[in-house]
């Protein structure tokens, strides 16, 4: 009888010793709460507890990584999206997280999924898709100041993926085909517009020197020589004769006349 009742106290010491006794990480916090009263916030390293009399909540300070499930939005330009969102958090104040609100974490989803259908709903499509980093900047703050008396910091919220419907990928795409054809014949119109600018400055440089148009044929004439599988016919302007008759004009004009006959 005397060994049974020796285990069995061993047996309690033990119980309330490992009840007493907690161990917290460095990255973990202890609210001590004794008789319903939270009596501080103590870690990391060896806690001691009064057994049945204290009660300890762990609260990690690292920071949480929390997805936001996909949400069903319509934009301010009555557009379905399906959106998703990435949020980092962690816990500043152990206390008020255990406190202020019944789960943090679930409390701070929750928060997390209502913002982001409130901020992406009023947004257009095209600022969504353009604007980003803005809507990102725009959750983190709303949500930092909602969840502050918790004592939680939001880090940052970054929206991940933006679902769009069949149809209005469709539109899009067709919206930037439309788009490269008109780049496409703005380019083309350009260069037509510069190679019309070339041939005036030409055409005015020929005015002035009308020999220069003489020698384009001839240059011309020199680039259709080289093809041996084709027979061209290329007109010659008369004006590139003109110094060949000048020049016969001239002899005519020296030359001396017939003699006279004797007796007229």
């Amino acid at each position: 009888m005397g060994l049974t009742a020796l285990v069995i106290v061993v047996v309690l010491i033990v119980m309330i010793l490992s009840n007493a006794i907690r161990v917290l990480r460095e990255y973990e916090r202890g609210v001590i709460f004794r008789l319903g009263r939270m009596v501080g916030v103590r870690g990391p390293g060896l806690i001691l507890l009064i057994p049945i009399l204290d009660r300890m909540v762990k609260i990690s300070l690292r920071t949480v990584v929390m997805d936001v499930p996909p949400q069903d939005v319509i934009t301010r330009d009555n557009v379905s999206v399906k959106v998703n969102a990435v949020l980092y958090f962690r816990v500043m104040d152990p206390a008020r997280s255990v406190i202020e609100v019944e789960n943090y974490l679930f409390a701070t989803s929750q928060l997390s999924q209502t913002t982001l259908r409130s901020v992406v709903g009023q947004a257009e499509l095209d600022d969504l898709l353009a604007e980003r980093e803005k809507i990102n900047v725009d959750l983190q703050a709303i949500i930092d100041r909602q969840t502050d008396p918790w004592g939680i910091k939001v880090i940052a919220v970054e929206v991940k993926d933006v679902d769009l419907p069949i149809e209005m990928k469709r539109a899009m795409a067709r919206q930037a085909e439309a788009e490269r054809e008109r780049r496409a014949k703005i380019i083309a119109a350009e260069g037509e517009y510069q190679a019309s600018e070339k041939l005036s400055q030409a055409a005015g440089i020929i005015s002035r020197y009308p020999v220069a148009i003489q020698l384009r044929y001839l240059q011309t004439l020199n680039e259709v020589a080289a093809e041996n599988n084709s027979t061209t016919i290329f007109p010659v302007p008369i004006d590139l004769f003109e110094p060949f008759k000048k020049m016969v004009e001239g002899l005519g004009k020296s030359s001396p006349g017939p003699p006279a006959e004797p007796g007229a």
